[in-house]
This record gives structure tokens, C-alpha cells and sequence, in this order.
């Protein structure tokens, strides 16, 4: 392979397996793994009991006087736009290079697709100490789309990034105070990312680079607490750790003319990439017999995206990144109207990860602010359902990029993107819990 194929085959890579790693980093994580859960935006979880509680603490289950079964199901909304505020291109034309507007649609309306997200969790007693717990959660699941003609386009064309979490868990109730809980998490993730290339002059037409990553089951743990102070007020402290992610891609460049046509390539890399540990802390407390209160504070540890290192044939290469850890805290209550009917609603303050300066449209992301209601109907003795809405405000931000395509090589290109982006999400909830 020559220098100009060897060069660009990584380029690709990089620039593809990168933006899987930030579609699962910058609040691409699913949050939506329990509809009691969503109804008061997630503020009480690590503190509440039952299978529906187990992505949070695995001492949830701790103690069950009945086995569970929990099945759930969300609807996510987006409606976003990526405006296009002067994005340029500088090829390598002496002297000094040759700079133009990147063109093509400056307005990406609803790049972030909608999607259905499904979860099940199972708790079951051995003994009036001792459950085992299973949970199938989908934590780190997006896509976005943008049109062939997009201004992106050099940036990002489709996005999709899947992963499957299967976590099985050991709870114990020590005694009337302290629970305690263990898990282990498989994950398994596969992503598929395009793009176009531009070729060295502007009347030519682009060519493309696409890649699809298939990783294997990787493997991380959970423990949790909770220790039930008074009869009215429970505190949970959860931890989940980070999992190292190893993903084998095709990097498929075509379309490539003049000087470039050489650099069509079809090759193989690997790539790993580690998404974030999760820190949970938050209480309940029943203030009278009607009215629970709920509060929570999670840590995210985004900043285990340091680097992302990138192997194939001939070479590697490795990309220092900028996400930082970030704190989201949530507010929530729970109000019994009657022997059938609970209420609910919260509020959830989430800051992105991605940094102002490297924001790609790979990840249009901003902070957010999660407003939701929902409510549990105790349908029989053994059957609740639960619903929620929740509406979710992002705040504006802007894509500032600066990447060389074909680095390394006389082609080098400059690619300056400049954007602003703006969005919202409505998310509907509806699920079933089931006890026997």
C-alpha cells in the first residue's frame, strides 16, 4: 500500500471509529431503562426497590417478598436542526491553498433520528435475604442522518451506533438496615458510519468513505447499597464501571479521481474505545402517608475517553480526546392519590461531555433539561402499569471542528466547520411490572 493509501485508510478509520466513541459518549447514553423511573426524571431510582431499579443498584431486589418481572418500552421524539454558519474547505493549491465554502444544504433539519427503546428486568427470591436479578437494557443506542448534499457531509453522513447490555445480579439483605448488590454487565456494540471525501478540485464530484464496526461481548460490574435509615428514608449509592470496547471495521474509500484515485482502499481496523463508569447517590423519603421525595446526583466518568486508539494493516494511530466528567442532578416526588393510583413528576439538569472547541455533527449535543410526569395504575394485585412523558429542552450550541483530511500527505485538506444547533425531544413511556 503506498504512503497516500496508508494514509488515508487511517485517516478514515480514525475519523470514523472516533465518531463512535462520541455518538456513545456525548449524551447518546439512554437513560430510559424504567417508565416508574421516567416519571420523575429518574430522581429516585438508586433508592427505590424492585426490578425496575436495577440498571441504578443492583441491591434494589435485595430482600423481594415476590419475584418481579419488568417490561418497558420508549418512544423518542427529536426535533433538531444544524445550521450551517460558514463552514469552509482548503485544499492544497499553491501557493498559500485554496479556500471555498463547503456548500451544499446549509439547513440539516431532524439529523437525530426518533427510535423506540425497549427494556426488561427479572428479579427473583431465593430466600427472604438473598435475589437474583436479570436486566437487558440498550444504553448506548442513536442514529443520525444528514442528505448527501448536507454541509456536514465531509464531517457526517449517517451515524449508527448500537449496543445491547446484558447484567445479571446477586442482592443481599444483610438486615433491616443494609442492602447490598452485585452484577456483572456483557456489552456488546456495532456501529456503522459514513461520510463523504472531497476530491482535490471543486468541480469534481465527492467520493466516499464508510464504516461498519462489530465488537464483541466485552465485559464490566456494578455494585450498590442501600441502607434504610428510618422507615421513611432510604439512601442508595450505586457505582458502574467502565467497559472497554474492541471493534473490528471495513473501511470502504471509492469515488476518488485525478491524483486521489490511487487512495481508493478497501481495508480492516480495530479499534478500542471504553465508555464511562457511573457513580449514583440519591434518597427517598416518605414525607406523610401520601407524598415521597426524591433526590439524586450522579457523577459520569466521559472523561475515560482520554484516547482512542486505532490499528490496521501497516500502522496505527491514536487520538488524544477532550470529554470531561460531568455531575447531573435530578428532583422528583411521588404522590399517592389512592389505593390505585400514584402520581409522579421530576426534573433532571444534564450537561453535555463535548467540549465547545471539537463539537462535531456527528454529535450535535448540548446541555439538557429533562421536565417529566408520569403515573402507576395498580391494575390487580400482581399487575402495575406504569406511563410517562417527558420533555426535554436542549440548549443551543455550536459545532467548531477543525480536521485535516488526508493528513500526512501532499493532498492535505482543511476542513473548518462552523454550525449552530438547536433541539428538543419528547419521550413516551408505557410499561408493565409483575409480581408472583
Amino acid at each position: 500500500m503506498s504512503l497516500s493509501r496508508t494514509s488515508l485508510a487511517a485517516g478514515v478509520a480514525l475519523a470514523a471509529l472516533v465518531a463512535a466513541s462520541q455518538a456513545s459518549a456525548a449524551a447518546f447514553y439512554l437513560q430510559e431503562q424504567s417508565v416508574r423511573g421516567a416519571g420523575r426524571a429518574y430522581s429516585g431510582e438508586v433508592a427505590d426497590r424492585g426490578a425496575a431499579s436495577l440498571w441504578w443498584n443492583p441491591a434494589s431486589i435485595a430482600g423481594l417478598e415476590k419475584n418481579e418481572i419488568y417490561g418497558g418500552v420508549h418512544l423518542v421524539q427529536v426535533d433538531s436542526q444544524v445550521d450551517d454558519t460558514g463552514s469552509t474547505l482548503t485544499r492544497p493549491v499553491i501557493p498559500g491553498g485554496l479556500t471555498t465554502l463547503v456548500g451544499g444544504e446549509r439547513v440539516a433539519g431532524g439529523p437525530i433520528n426518533n427510535g423506540i427503546v425497549p427494556n426488561f428486568a427479572g428479579a427473583f427470591r431465593v430466600n427472604d435475604k438473598l435475589a437474583l436479578g436479570l436486566a437487558i437494557a440498550a444504553p448506548y443506542n442513536f442514529t443520525t442522518d444528514y442528505t448527501g448534499n448536507s454541509w456536514t457531509r465531509y464531517d457526517a453522513l449517517k451515524s449508527h451506533l448500537k449496543t445491547i447490555d446484558v447484567n445479571g445480579t446477586v442482592a443481599y439483605r444483610v438486615n433491616d438496615k443494609l442492602d447490598l448488590g452485585v452484577g456483572v454487565s456483557a456489552q456488546y456494540t456495532d456501529a456503522e458510519l459514513t461520510s463523504a471525501l472531497p476530491n482535490l478540485s471543486p468541480a469534481l464530484p465527492d467520493g466516499s468513505s464508510s464504516l461498519k464496526g462489530e465488537g464483541n461481548w466485552d465485559y464490566g460490574w456494578n455494585v450498590g447499597a442501600q441502607f434504610h435509615a428510618t422507615p421513611a428514608l432510604t439512601i442508595g449509592a450505586s457505582y458502574r464501571s467502565e467497559i472497554k470496547h474492541e471493534l473490528d471495521g471495513k473501511v470502504l474509500v471509492s469515488g476518488l479521481l485525478g491524483p486521489l484515485a490511487g487512495s481508493n482502499v478497501n481495508t480492516n481496523g480495530v479499534a478500542k474505545i471504553t465508555t464511562p463508569w457511573m457513580a449514583n447517590l440519591g434518597f427517598r423519603w416518605k414525607a406523610d402517608d401520601k407524598l415521597t421525595l426524591n433526590a439524586s446526583v450522579s457523577r459520569v466518568g466521559w472523561g475515560e475517553f482520554d484516547k482512542i486508539v486505532v490499528t490496521y494493516p501497516n500502522g496505527g494511530s491514536v487520538s488524544e480526546q477532550n470529554y470531561k466528567d460531568t455531575t447531573t442532578v435530578a428532583v422528583g416526588l411521588d404522590y399517592e392519590v389512592n389505593q390505585k393510583l400514584t402520581l409522579r413528576g421530576g426534573v433532571q439538569y444534564d450537561p453535555t461531555p463535548t467540549p465547545d472547541v471539537g463539537r462535531t455533527a456527528r454529535v450535535p449535543d448540548g446541555d439538557r433539561t429533562l421536565y417529566a410526569v408520569g403515573s402507576t395504575w395498580q391494575a390487580t394485585d400482581s399487575i402495575q402499569w406504569d406511563a410517562a412523558v417527558s420533555y426535554i429542552a436542549f440548549k443551543d450550541s455550536k459545532i467548531n471542528r477543525t480536521e485535516t483530511i488526508y493528513a500526512g500527505t501532499p493532498a492535505a485538506t482543511t476542513l473548518n466547520l462552523q454550525g449552530d444547533v438547536s433541539g428538543s425531544a419528547v419521550v413516551l413511556s408505557t410499561g408493565v411490572r409483575w409480581s408472583f
